[in-house]
């Protein structure tokens, strides 16, 4: 609370230490909706002080968490404040999407403080219009949120209707609906004026002015322009505000009374109006011959614009066709593949939990790594638009990079093995076991680098080195190496070789294969973690390559690599799901992953079939799949909402939901739980879900 007394009094160094502080303690008792509350507040002054660059950050974490959580009010709050980070970062489009989000969250919520929220979107939502010059819909959203303030009977809302009014006044104005402009602009003046708002007082002046000018009454544009001087001085003490207004003054006294001015300045003002006219009907003629002598050069070059202009815009539709088209491809293909990797680490998982002997636990790990590779693969290179765009988000978590290491050799060395290649590591003990990064990126760097080089390798030896150049108490600073015996690379060739779909020569393509995207995914995934790839070669003799990574230490050497997850899976013992999915091989193995926890499943084919099951059974939660045949899971999850508001649905999806995660919440799904998942956190967001609830204790 003190730190939101200091945002009102504008306190706000005073009031982001004591928001920082309430944040670390929400932390350090793990209350999730309180660190959220904590970063919506710090985006709010940051906002307010104009530091965006800062404001950004803590606000994209504040709206993670609260739809992790599922508190739409607080979600609803950090649309607002986005928005209006967006509008001040001349991004309105993106403003106004997130402002129609947070007005649609509000108008359903039945808490006092969502009207004037409310209100305020609607405000800030018609202010953007009027700046796109989208005056009719404009008046549409300030009409909102004056009935809205208006309704709340609070007089703390009065600066908000006066400048309300004057907003509307000047939309009307700008469509020269001129009665509505001035009675709003006049009903601005008087609230202003009652409740002392000087800067809308003064603007409402300025207005009304403006506006009895258009309408042809000069005498009471004067009498407003100069009570506006008037004003402007008294509340602003600026001088210049006289002179800025001298011309237009001295034009609507002229209307007035022309006799006021002096005849002897006439008659000068005559004689150099005169001479100004002379002077320009000269240029006039010279600038008339020039353009007669250039005319059909100007013709001949439009004809060529035009032309060039037609061939534009064909290229630009194509090319839109294209994206639209490479967009849908990637979005199948990728769907397609991620749905046979559920089948993979699903199986592989059922395997592991079987007791099998130590060297099939060994193959069926290595198969379980391999899979989460493949699943980053196929995460970051089909979606191409998100990868090259640089939308990759560089994971910051706990790890064991030795062991990720040894991971990464024994998938590798069968394939190693197979072309007479032996694999050597050299690796610093002085290295933290411990140390923060993103370990399936250096996994997947790791992969590319070895694999190119046992490509490229025939009865040869490949060399990964690892080796800490400096360290302190917060950050280590590492140097890898990869190095081959193999073809070597030659200088030309060296400079387009980390570009996509790149190979040596056409020779290397048909002799040893490959897509030609690994040195390219490098290259990303380093530039991603602020680093470079570098490389040395020599034809026939092998290659080198190296880079640098600067890594966090942990101050808890004994802290897990992996996410511990609270799950009470007695609870879940006994509790009726029904699995809706079209493929056979995906409902076995989910069937088989809950009745191993001694779960009841049902199954369900496609999402006609659901309805009529959740209608006449009782289900304790639903597990959702997004595509299938007829209807899809978002139509079938919104139609069992129409009888059922409370039974916890899963969304079990292999699409992409990056950009439309709102839309999955927005049609009534309680959680989303992407293809392939992890075992532990799949039980996880059923635990939660069936929590949140009290299905469970």
């Amino acid at each position: 609370m003190e730190g939101l007394n200091d945002i009102n009094t504008a306190e706000f160094d005073k009031s982001i230490l004591k928001i920082q502080e309430a944040k670390q303690l929400a932390g350090e008792i793990n209350n999730q909706s309180l660190v959220g509350l904590s970063q919506q507040l710090l985006a709010n002054v940051y906002l307010k002080q104009g530091e965006y660059d800062k404001a950004f950050p803590e606000i994209h974490e504040a709206i993670k968490i609260h739809q992790e959580l599922q508190e739409l009010n607080k979600l609803a709050e950090d649309y607002l404040i986005y928005a209006q980070i967006l509008d001040k970062t001349n991004n309105k489009a993106e403003a106004l999407k997130f402002l129609n989000q947070s007005i649609t969250i509000f108008a359903s919520s039945g808490e006092k403080n969502a009207k004037q929220s409310l209100a305020t979107a609607h405000l800030y939502k018609g202010s953007i219009l009027q700046e796109q010059k989208k005056d009719e819909s404009a008046i549409q959203e300030f009409q909102k949120a004056i009935q809205f303030f208006s309704k709340l009977n609070d007089p703390g809302n009065n600066y908000n209707i006066a400048r309300l009014k004057l907003f509307n006044a000047r939309s009307h104005n700008n469509l020269n609906n001129l009665d509505s402009s001035f009675d709003s602009a006049f009903e601005a003046y008087n609230l202003s004026k009652e409740d002392s708002y000087p800067l809308v007082e003064t603007e409402a002046l300025r207005l009304l002015s403006t506006v009895a000018r258009k309408r042809g009454n000069t005498e009471n544009a004067l009498n407003y322009l100069e009570l506006y001087t008037k004003k402007a001085q008294l509340y602003f003490q600026e001088d210049r505000v006289s002179t800025r207004n001298l011309a237009a003054r001295n034009a609507l006294i002229a209307d007035i009374n022309p006799d006021n001015y002096d005849v002897s300045k006439r008659v000068q003002a005559n004689k150099i109006t005169t001479v100004l006219i002379i002077a320009l009907f000269t240029i006039l003629c010279l600038l008339a011959l020039s353009l007669y002598k250039n005319n059909n050069l100007r013709a001949k070059a439009n004809e060529l614009l035009q032309a060039k202009n037609a061939e534009l815009v064909i290229a630009k539709e194509n090319a839109e066709k294209a994206s639209v088209v490479k967009a849908q491809f990637l979005s199948t293909i990728t769907h397609e593949l991620r749905t046979p990797m559920y089948a993979v680490t699903g199986l592989t998982h059922l395997l592991l939990s079987e007791n099998p002997t130590e060297e099939q636990k060994k193959h069926l790990d290595s198969l379980k790594f391999s899979g989460e590779y493949l699943l980053s693969l196929i995460n970051n290179i089909l979606d191409l638009n998100k990868l090259e765009a640089d939308k990759v988000e560089v994971e910051q978590a706990t790890f064991n990079l030795r062991k990720r290491v040894d991971d990464v050799l024994f998938a590798l060395e069968r394939s190693a093995q197979e072309k007479g290649n032996k694999l050597h590591l050299e690796y610093d003990s002085e290295i933290p076991d411990q140390i923060i990064g993103d370990p399936l990126m250096i996994s997947q760097i790791l992969i590319n680098l070895i694999g190119n080089g046992n490509k490229f390798t025939r009865d040869g030896d490949i060399f990964v080195r690892i080796k800490q150049l400096n360290r302190n108490e917060t950050q280590t600073y590492l140097h890898f190496e990869v190095e081959d015996t193999g073809e070597g690379i030659s200088k030309k060739k060296q400079k387009d070789i980390f570009q996509n779909f790149t190979q040596g020569s056409v020779q290397i393509n048909r002799k040893f294969g490959g897509t030609g995207l690994g040195l390219s995914i490098v290259k990303r995934l380093l530039t991603l973690q602020k680093s470079k790839i570098e490389l040395e070669s020599t034809l026939g003799k092998g290659s080198r390559f190296f880079f640098d990574i600067k890594y966090g230490l942990t101050q808890n050497k004994k802290e897990p690599e992996e996410r511990v997850y609270e799950i009470d899976y007695e609870a879940l013992k006994g509790r009726k799901l029904l699995v809706v999915e079209d493929n056979k091989i995906n409902q076995m193995i989910t069937r088989k992953i809950l009745e191993k926890n001694e779960m009841k499943c049902d199954v369900a084919d496609n999402g006609e079939i659901a309805i009529e099951k959740v209608r006449f059974e009782n289900y304790d939660l639903v597990l959702m799949d997004i595509h299938m045949p007829g209807i899809s899971g978002i139509e079938a999850t919104q139609k069992i909402r129409e009888f059922n508001k409370d039974l916890p649905i899963l969304a079990l999806t292999a699409v992409t939901i990056d950009e439309n995660i709102d839309d999955f919440y927005l049609a009534g799904f309680n959680d989303i739980i992407p293809k392939p998942y992890k075992v532990e956190e799949f039980f996880f967001k059923i635990h939660n879900a069936l929590k949140r609830k009290n299905v469970i204790l």
